[in-house]
């Protein structure tokens, strides 16, 4: 029988997530991977879905294009990984097409997570770290960087996003949350000890 754990982690742009999902996934020899472009047909979508030229894109077209990337990615990834009693660490995972497309969008929630229940095969993250970062904090962040068509989105979206994951901390089960404005150390830090705990309290 597996003992092995599918872990996501969440957040807003600019919180940490793909610092601190290679430093967990360093520490407990996982599996590394990411929502969007976690395969190679991902990596296409996520090109798609990135870029700012389309910006025209429908909030329905989106979500499907992620529901597209998130079949292959469990099929590719994390099915396999798990086979093979090997852990799986992700940059996102389900829940942001639920903060992002659900709340940002206004797509219907209970549809999205039909939706990825399918390309999932009922089999949604076993763990989920959420990294929170006030968002003035963030803004600072990502000036710092060239933004994609996501991160170009106004503070209204990001608001809209930031309520979502916060229903979904109150709706979704036992997420484990980490203040994100400590020190890179002190994250990685607050992740391990409480993701090890969860390990060892789901063995």
């Amino acid at each position: 029988m597996t003992t092995a754990r599918y872990i996501a982690l969440e957040g807003l742009e600019g919180c940490g997530k793909s610092t601190h999902a290679l430093r967990l996934a360093t520490s407990l020899d996982a599996v590394l991977t990411r929502e969007p472009g976690g395969t190679r047909i991902g990596a296409l979508l996520r090109g798609i879905l990135a870029d700012p030229d389309n910006t025209d894109m429908n909030p329905r077209t989106e979500a499907l294009l992620m529901a597209a990337d998130r079949a292959q990615h469990f099929a590719d990834v994390i099915r396999p990984a798990l086979g093979r009693d090997q852990h799986v660490v992700s940059d996102r995972s389900v829940y942001s097409t639920l903060a992002y497309q659900g709340f940002g969008r206004g797509l219907d929630v209970a549809i999205l997570r039909d939706i990825s229940k399918w390309a999932l095969h009922d089999h949604f993250p076993d763990i989920v770290v959420y990294i929170s970062v006030p968002t003035e904090i963030l803004n600072e962040r990502l000036a710092k960087r060239t933004p994609d068509r996501f991160e170009r989105e106004g503070a209204n979206f990001f608001s809209r996003v930031n309520d979502g994951f916060r229903t979904l901390i109150h709706t979704e089960g036992d997420w484990i949350i980490v203040d994100g404005t400590q020190s890179k150390e002190e994250v990685e830090k607050a992740i391990y000890t409480a993701v090890t705990q969860r390990l060892k309290e789901l063995s």
